[in-house]
């Protein structure tokens, strides 16, 4: 029998599956995060489990324990209480995906999540590594209690006062911004505080729902 070694070897390598191969760029999406009273909501959370490649209950039940709070999917968003900043957010998708989405020996994103003999463990397809998933301790992040004059923040305008400025509410406070329409999303700079009252520049149009 006639046995090309080389030849097979290189027909082995051109047919293996193709994220064996790819040097695609593991990009996670930023988190979208807006502010709409006593609530935080992460408006691309579909997005970001389908990146990760992983059941979005799974991370929502993750988020919603290190968080130290409560909260609830919403189609392709989820609303949690108390207001969280995209920094807050990013970081526990951060660890969330160290922990249960990329191979500690290749760095790869390509895993699975295995469960066996009751141990949660995370298989790696592209270089075959599998390791236990271990328990995390708790690190709770607090909500911020109010806005701050200075601070940057993601609004949504929900009406429009007498004067014709829109208004937004966080927590106790409601806020005027010039120049906006209800149903717009801003980013705004709080110029002014005042007992429950404060004032606000525009920083960025966002969108408008």
């Amino acid at each position: 029998m006639n046995f090309d070694y080389e030849k097979n070897l290189d027909r082995a390598y051109d047919n293996m599956p193709e994220f064996l191969t790819t040097d695609v760029r593991f990009s996670i999406p930023e988190p979208d995060v807006i502010i709409e009273g006593k609530t935080t909501v992460l408006r691309n959370f579909r997005e970001i489990t389908d990146t990760l490649n992983r059941d979005p209950s799974h991370l929502l039940k993750f988020l919603l324990r290190e968080m130290g709070t409560a909260g609830k999917s919403d189609g392709s968003r989820v609303i949690f209480q108390g207001k969280f900043t995209t920094e807050d957010l990013q970081s526990q998708i951060d660890a969330y995906t160290s922990e249960f989405v990329l191979c500690s020996e290749c760095g790869r994103p390509d895993t699975a999540l295995v469960r066996t003999d009751r141990v949660l463990t995370l298989k790696c397809a592209a270089c075959g590594a599998h390791r236990p998933i271990r328990k995390r301790k708790v690190r709770e992040v607090k909500s911020k209690d109010a806005i701050e004059e200075g601070g940057v923040y993601d609004v949504k305008i929900i009406g429009v006062g007498k004067k014709g400025d829109g208004y937004s509410r966080v927590d106790k406070y409601t806020i005027y911004v010039p120049h906006t329409v209800k149903g717009e999303i801003v980013n705004i700079k709080i110029t002014h505080v005042s007992g429950t009252l404060a004032f606000a520049e525009i920083v960025e149009r966002k969108s408008k729902e």
